[in-house]
Formats: structure tokens, C-alpha cells, sequence
């Protein structure tokens, strides 16, 4: 029996323990709060916000919520990323850790206004 994937942010959280579900919907509300115009949907099994274009998606893991900006904006934020872990287009940050709401906000912009500019 095949698990149907989530459809909606609001499935994709729900799913998810009580740990997880607390970070995931203040990443949800502190995106929506910077992207007010964004649509959401699920792509690659992550909620995304988007508006023509990907803005940044994001994702829960066993220890970690995942964020997915994209490499040029790791690249931009890299100073403020130090104390997180980070790859090409992902930034890793703890469970234990608070989420650092501003940086996430900042990336988010730079993403939307960049993506923006791709047109």
C-alpha cells in the first residue's frame, strides 16, 4: 500500500510529529508574512512558495527543517549562514535551535525580488 503524497502545506505538517509540526508552521507564517502574494503548493514533496517562478521551499527532516533558497542566495547570505550548516541550496537548521526568523525573512525577499528579475 503506496502512502498518498500530501497535497496542501496544511497535510504535509500534519503528517509530521508534534516537534516538527511547531517549526514547520512558523515557517509557514513567517513566510507567508514576507510573500503575502505567494501561492503555495507542494513540489518535490516540499511545501514551496511560488509565483511563477519557485521562491523557497522548505521540508522537515529527523533532526533538522530544511530551507531551500537556492544556491545564489546561500552564496549572498553565506556570512549570516556561518553558524548553520549549509550546501549548494540548503540551509540546516536544528530542531533545538530557535528559527532565526529575520535571516529567513531576508532570504525569502532576496529570492522573490531575484527570481523576479530572472523574467
Amino acid at each position: 500500500m503506496t502512502i498518498e503524497k500530501p497535497k496542501t502545506f496544511q497535510e504535509y505538517i500534519e503528517r509530521q510529529d508534534e516537534t516538527k509540526k511547531e517549526y514547520l508552521y512558523q515557517m509557514e507564517a513567517l513566510l507567508k508574512e514576507v510573500l503575502p502574494d505567494a501561492k503555495e503548493k507542494i513540489s518535490w514533496g516540499m511545501p514551496t512558495f511560488y509565483m511563477e517562478k519557485n521562491i523557497i521551499h522548505f521540508a522537515a527532516f529527523k533532526t533538522h527543517i530544511g530551507i531551500y533558497p537556492g544556491a545564489k542566495a546561500i552564496e549572498v547570505f553565506k556570512e549570516d549562514l556561518q553558524e548553520y550548516s549549509t550546501s549548494k541550496g540548503a540551509i540546516r537548521i536544528p530542531y533545538q535551535d530557535p528559527l532565526p526568523k529575520k535571516l529567513i525573512q531576508m532570504i525569502a525577499l532576496w529570492c522573490y525580488t531575484n527570481r523576479k528579475k530572472e523574467k
